[in-house]
């Protein structure tokens, strides 16, 4: 079914239609709630949380837009706030330091070679623990641009603010990245150097 035609079955009330959302845009939004949020379990209940919204409210979604965009921004909005909360509240059940990575979680994509899968989840990990270094607005605009693939032009339509702001923000972003992860190269720059 096409997105259209999902969309058309929600705003008739069948629930149908939300199948081919939630195949479509379901792992995006869960990983970038995951990158935004750093916690797997607050991830799933944003995503699944905004597209129960998307059905209760699919009358308010004007045809003729994008759907992707206005829904991937809706589930960046909800992370952002979930984190922030979140700060407030200190968890006493995860030790600090605690990313809820699950180390035999491996990335796919490596054709099955353990060396290479293994080295692809150490880059992985290391990553997203620089990601969680940033501040959230920093680490929300990184995800928004580079995993999401949003353009500036319509990271500014969503913040209400000009693209030149957008722009100085993700530079410095990923300035702050890069210095985070600046030993990483270090490391494997002379790893390849001693073979």
């Amino acid at each position: 079914m096409e997105e259209w035609q999902a969309i058309a079955r929600l705003k008739a009330g069948d629930i149908s239609g939300l199948e081919t959302l939630v195949h479509t845009y379901q792992r995006r939004a869960v990983g970038a709630a995951l990158l935004i949020t750093c916690d797997p379990d607050l991830a799933q209940d944003i995503v699944q949380t905004a597209f129960l919204r998307v059905y209760e409210r699919i009358d308010q979604f004007h045809s003729g837009r994008p759907f992707g965009p206005w829904f991937l921004q809706s589930v960046v909005n909800d992370a952002k706030k979930a984190t922030t909360r979140a700060k407030r509240h200190i968890s006493l059940e995860e030790p600090a330091g605690s990313d809820g990575d699950n180390p035999k979680q491996l990335p796919a994509g490596a054709g099955g070679d353990p060396a290479i899968l293994l080295e692809r989840a150490e880059t992985h990990a290391v990553v997203r623990a620089a990601l969680q270094q940033l501040s959230l607005p920093q680490r929300t605009l990184i995800v928004q641009r580079y995993y999401l693939g949003f353009s500036e032009a319509e990271m500014a339509a969503a913040q209400a603010c000009p693209p030149g702001t957008i722009k100085s923000r993700l530079h410095a972003g990923r300035e702050h990245l890069r210095r985070l992860l600046s030993p990483l190269r270090i490391t494997t720059a002379g790893s390849d150097s001693e073979e």
